[in-house]
């Protein structure tokens, strides 16, 4: 296995069975950041380019696989535009959607919680490995907010329309062997064995033909980044629109604190 590329908050290797591993390396939680989600972005873009990676295995260093945006520190909230220029309106959601036109598939080990953007960035795999501690949330409606990361389209494509609107509604958290159930997730293996299991995966990919993989995954995923980009654009109208309202302002307080929160409507 060698080193392949040099990118900031991420560790990439690539072994001679054509399997690469992106490992994020974002603290404890994985928080995510646009200086990570640029990384992911450019490192997808390399291993397209790099004919002797055939798949790629998405992992995390911390204790969670991502748990979105690290509202608690007073960072801005996900998606938000800033002043650096932008398609979109917001350079977040611009790498966001990069990570969804790459063209070699991608195994998510899931090895702790997807919350938030983080589900996000877990349903960016084609395929999840998991383990019974992950959690999956999408939990922006108890921080006050909207969803992001286009997950208003994603989640519904893979888990279909009700079960995608009641985890939207609600927050709620789904533990990994309901999204076994519902199909969030593909294998649920022991802590220890996530990334064995989703290199084993992986490599079940990169032992077909590359070429006649990267066709059909192109054929099934056909506008899926215009869908997510359309998604993003939809997202950030309403997360702007929430943005410094009394319930947001409410949740991110109520969340740090670890209470249950008291929303106004307001």
């Amino acid at each position: 296995m060698a080193k392949f590329g040099n990118y900031t908050l991420i560790e990439v290797d690539l072994a001679d069975d054509h399997v690469a591993t992106v490992e994020m390396q974002n603290g404890e939680l994985n928080f995510f950041d646009l200086e990570m989600l640029t990384s992911l972005a450019n490192c997808f873009d390399d291993l397209d380019k790099e004919p002797k990676c055939r798949s790629i295995v998405l992992a995390s260093a911390g204790r969670a696989f991502c748990a979105g945006a690290n509202f608690a520190s007073g960072a801005r909230a996900e998606g938000l535009a800033t002043k650096t220029a932008s398609p979109s309106g917001s350079p977040l959601y611009d790498q966001a959607v990069r990570l969804f036109t790459n063209k070699k598939p991608i195994v998510g080990a899931v090895n702790g919680a997807a919350i938030g953007g983080g589900l996000g960035l877990c349903l960016v795999p084609d395929f999840r490995v998991a383990c019974p501690e992950a959690r999956f949330a999408a939990n922006f409606t108890q921080l006050g907010f909207h969803p992001g990361f286009g997950l208003t389209h994603t989640l519904v494509a893979l888990v279909g329309q009700q079960k995608a609107w009641h985890m939207m509604f609600t927050g709620r958290r789904v533990k990994a062997d309901e999204a076994l159930e519902m199909g969030m997730i593909d294998r649920l293996v022991p802590a220890a064995q996530v990334r064995h299991a989703a290199r084993e995966m992986a490599l079940e990919l990169a032992s077909a033909a590359p070429l006649g993989v990267m066709a059909v995954r192109e054929t099934v995923r056909i506008g899926l980044a215009d869908r997510v980009r359309a998604a993003t654009a939809r997202e950030l109208q309403e997360q702007n629109k929430l943005q410094g309202t009394e319930d947001m302002k409410e949740g991110i307080r109520a969340t740090a604190e670890r209470r249950p929160a008291k929303f106004v409507g307001r």
